[in-house]
């Protein structure tokens, strides 16, 4: 059979639709960047930051300046930096290497948001940045009308027993921050008597070391929602009042006593060895749970004093955490 030029033609033209049509009608696979996106954690971030000697993978974290003050902030993770991106609320951020940024505070103490973004919403964090009213405003003890005291001169010349450079300010508008995934400013607060503005020091180890301590303590079933801070900063002037040592570590916002109040919350510590009572048992299950771990890697860098105490008409049984560089037991 003959064929005409005209219908060859068509032939080839039909033969070639039914090979390219399926391309055509068929979206290529593209790797969005959502493909690699997860979901946003509660308690770690897509990327490591690296600022004033701490590292932290925590979703959001604290830093504490004074005015006018600069800090480095390093981003570590797989991606390339260039997908990071650092906005603050204040202050000045500039570019200081490959992956690292460096803020400028503001001339004016108060409470700053440094956001950190990647390309997923599970790259993000934040760094709850505190510019400090400088130690030097306060007069004949007092700042703004809230009684400090005196510090003591330092211990044996140690480092950690310098008296604080700045303080951080509370007010009703920040008191409810949170400073890290489950503590808030206003659980630090020194219990003295008197109104707002408030001042407290707070150590960033001793945030970084509580964050760890929840998470074992989650992991074991005793806690969902975060501990009950019962004593954080102490001012000297209320250190000394309540007759303690010193050179307590609540004064340098380096300590916290601290309990589980899950079930029920009534204000006291859990029957966490369900033995049907509440005492320092109780205690000693959170305190031997803190022990176990303190040679884990993740707990390097934040060595330190942990103690149980039993209940009083006052309180109940609770466990004190602090940071000091060296472990401590009594």
């Amino acid at each position: 059979m003959r064929f005409t030029l005209a219908y060859r033609l068509f032939l080839a033209v039909g033969l070639m639709l039914l090979v390219v049509a399926p391309l055509l009608t068929t979206k290529p696979a593209v790797a969005h960047a959502t493909d690699r996106c997860t979901d946003a954690s509660t308690t770690s971030s897509a990327f490591a930051l690296d600022y004033e000697g701490l590292e932290t993978r925590s979703p959001i974290s604290s830093a504490f300046l004074l005015p006018r003050q600069t800090f480095d902030m390093q981003v570590q993770r797989a991606t390339p930096a260039e997908s990071v991106t650092v906005q603050a609320s204040a202050g000045t951020v500039s570019r200081a290497g490959s992956s690292e940024w460096r803020w400028s505070a503001p001339a004016e103490p108060g409470d700053y948001r440094l956001q950190i973004a990647g390309a997923c919403k599970a790259d993000s964090a934040i760094v709850q940045a505190f510019v400090m009213v400088p130690a030097s405003a306060a007069r004949g003890g007092s700042l703004n009308g809230f009684r400090i005291g005196t510090y003591p001169s330092p211990l044996h010349r140690q480092s950690i027993y310098q008296p604080p450079v700045g303080f951080v300010e509370v007010t009703r508008q920040n008191q409810d921050l949170y400073i890290t995934p489950h503590l808030q400013l206003k659980q630090f607060v020194t219990k003295q008597a008197g109104g707002f503005p408030k001042y407290v020091v707070l150590d960033p180890l001793l945030l970084q070391k509580l964050e760890l301590i929840f998470a074992i303590a989650h992991e074991a079933g005793y806690v969902q929602s975060g501990f009950v801070v019962m004593s954080g900063y102490r001012t000297p002037a209320y250190n000394r009042a309540l007759g303690n040592v010193p050179f307590s570590r609540h004064q340098y916002g380096a300590a916290a006593d601290i309990f589980i109040d899950e079930n029920p919350r009534d204000g006291r510590m859990d029957d966490l060895n369900h033995d049907g009572r509440i005492d320092i048992r109780d205690a000693a299950v959170l305190y031997d749970l803190i022990d176990r771990h303190q040679a884990d890697s993740a707990f390097r860098g934040l060595s330190g004093g942990l103690a149980m105490y039993p209940s009083t008409s006052a309180h109940g049984p609770f466990v004190h955490v602090d940071v000091r560089g060296y472990a401590a037991r009594w």
